[in-house]
């Protein structure tokens, strides 16, 4: 898996190398193709079965891998100018076989559900800092985005 149906996104399969001490866990590097530049690095916890959702950014790109648990994640591409506009793509994350790095450009609605027995830690590196202004958050059954999170 190393790719989505929505125009922008990339999914890269990341690099878990074993050590006898325990795994180094590969994220992003800045000769990375999508990098950009550093605006901020924080972790998300979501508990077995919760969903955080919807959000969208404007402006910021987000770079997201699960290091621990799994998710499952769906993307909605919100821009009216885009080759994918309305189409809906989803897929799952986390280790030990589905270690990769999501890369979502600025317009993609997205969320996250949380898969796994044990609580699930998103890493996110993002290209800008968290400003309030920047983002929206829409509710779980926001008539905008087409998908019923009953079917995961």
């Amino acid at each position: 898996m190393n790719r989505s149906i929505i125009n922008g996104v990339k999914i890269v399969k990341l690099n878990q190398i074993n050590h006898p001490k325990g795994k180094i866990l590969h994220m992003i590097k800045k000769t990375s193709p999508e990098f950009k530049k550093f605006g901020e690095c924080y972790m998300s916890e979501i508990n077995p079965g919760c969903i955080k959702a919807w959000k969208l950014h404007l402006k910021q790109t987000q770079n997201i891998s699960v290091p621990i648990g799994e998710i499952k994640v769906v993307l909605f591409d919100s821009r009216v100018k885009s080759s994918t506009y309305n189409i809906l793509d989803k897929f799952s994350l986390g280790r030990p076989d589905k270690y990769h790095r999501l890369t979502i450009p600025p317009g993609i609605i997205y969320g996250f559900k949380c898969v796994s027995k044990e609580s699930a830690i998103i890493l996110n590196i993002t290209d800008f800092q968290h400003d309030l202004n920047e983002s929206q958050t829409l509710a779980l059954d926001d008539s905008k985005v087409p998908f019923n999170w009953k079917s995961i």
